[in-house]
């Protein structure tokens, strides 16, 4: 079987960038190519009951190694990446035993994984760090992620002393555009506690997300030939660009917000003269805060009505994903034993909210308690995206303690084995 860097830099290769705008399930064809290699793999790994949706779903289960009704539960990863930069062709570069100093990225000059810049490199001289050519990402979220649970899943196979129940692997496509539980069928999974694999550095155990909102602005003008437009014009840009300067400057955005603190996140423009769109993240620790967010829009959006009355200006606001908090502590055993299993890897855990989300977020909503482990990926959606091997075979040994924590567990409810 391959090794845990051999099947990383195998996912990655293979381009599975989610497309936003697409009603494809799933958006893109790459993802359905990344899921037909992990079923193949899941069969060869003697997986007997692996198998694939229509919508590139994967799932199969690594078989329970105890006699009594030990609980199930599931490994979570998806297989697609960003649609905010490039995935395709992308050309991961190994740089073994890492001395420390700046990572030059030679696909892209002038792009350079500062050390000064990146607090996550302090203690990784030595080990193993992966990038990209800094053309593109280089994927590790969340293929960083399906690689460690691939690995995990192989090592249960093979130190069948391990006493676990039963295993779910379930691999999705499109969370990267808030789909990622669309096609899933919380039943079939038939666990009582799950895990996705989509964190940061060695240790961190995430069982508290923002919860988030997605707004579309969308301002619709009047388009006319330049020569004539006086007093006819409407420019949508121009009035779309005074609703983005109405944001606040200082506060309320990725740039000067951490912590608890939540943002409003322009990312993405597209149009012309005649109608112009804005997609702008809400995102916040509690839904009070997510309201608050939307009534600052609107009022951006009331004053710029008044100021151009001719120009029809909206803002739609759609629910993705909320706050997993409540949710996961509905079962008290998925942080518990999450945290022991780090210590017995020799791991001090560190419990930190996410300022983001995960599938979890949406599991947990669906009444599957789903807390968020660390794999190693560091600057996601970026070309200075990197991860450090080492904390992904660390990622793969908390895996085998917590299968072996949760097989000393009896139920008998959801997912008994």
């Amino acid at each position: 079987m391959p090794s845990l860097l051999d099947r990383f830099l195998a996912y990655v290769r293979i381009d599975t960038q989610a497309d936003e705008h697409s009603a494809a399930s799933p958006s893109t064809p790459g993802q359905l190519d990344l899921a037909r290699l992990l079923l193949e793999e899941c069969r060869s790994m003697g997986l007997a009951d692996a198998a694939m949706s229509e919508q590139g779903v994967v799932m199969a289960t690594v078989p329970a190694t105890v006699a009594h009704p030990a609980p199930t539960i599931a490994f979570v990863a998806h297989v697609d990446t960003s649609p905010e930069t490039s995935g395709k062709d992308v050309k991961p570069i190994v740089h073994r035993n890492w001395a420390g100093g700046d990572i030059v990225l030679p696909g892209a000059p002038g792009r350079v994984i500062r050390v000064a810049e990146t607090a996550e490199l302090a203690g990784l001289e030595g080990c193993t760090i992966i990038t990209s050519d800094g053309s593109t990402l280089l994927g590790a979220d969340d293929k960083s992620g399906v690689a460690v649970i691939m690995a995990a899943a192989e090592r249960l196979r093979e130190r069948r002393e391990v006493p676990h129940g039963p295993i779910r692997l379930v691999f999705t496509c499109d969370e990267e555009v808030g789909r990622g539980t669309e096609h899933l069928d919380i039943a079939a999974i038939g666990a009582v506690a799950a895990y996705t694999l989509d964190g940061g550095g060695k240790g961190e155990i995430n069982g508290e997300t923002f919860s988030a909102d997605l707004a579309v602005v969308t301002v619709t003008g009047v388009n006319t030939h330049p020569s004539v437009g006086k007093g006819v014009m409407v420019n949508a840009i121009r009035i779309l660009g005074e609703f983005l300067e109405g944001l606040p400057k200082g506060s309320l955005s990725p740039e000067t917000t951490a912590g608890r603190e939540g943002f409003v996140h322009p990312y993405a423009i597209s149009g012309g003269v005649a109608s112009a769109e804005a997609r702008v993240l809400l995102r916040d620790f509690d839904d009070e805060g997510l309201a608050d967010q939307a009534r600052l829009l609107e009022s951006i959006a009331a004053r710029l009505r008044a100021a151009h009355p001719r120009a029809r200006i909206e803002v739609t606001t759609r629910p993705q994903y909320r706050n997993m908090r409540d949710g996961v502590a509905r079962e008290p055993r998925a942080m518990a034993l999450a945290v022991a299993a780090m210590r017995a890897a020799g791991i001090e855990p560190r419990l930190e909210p996410i300022r983001g989300g995960t599938d979890g977020s949406a599991l947990t909503a669906l009444g599957l308690p789903t807390p968020n482990l660390s794999t190693g990926e560091h600057s996601p959606h970026s070309p200075l995206e990197w991860t450090c091997l080492e904390e992904m075979e660390a990622a793969v040994e908390v895996l085998v303690h917590l299968a072996g924590l949760w097989g000393r567990e009896r139920d008998c409810g959801a997912g008994e084995g």
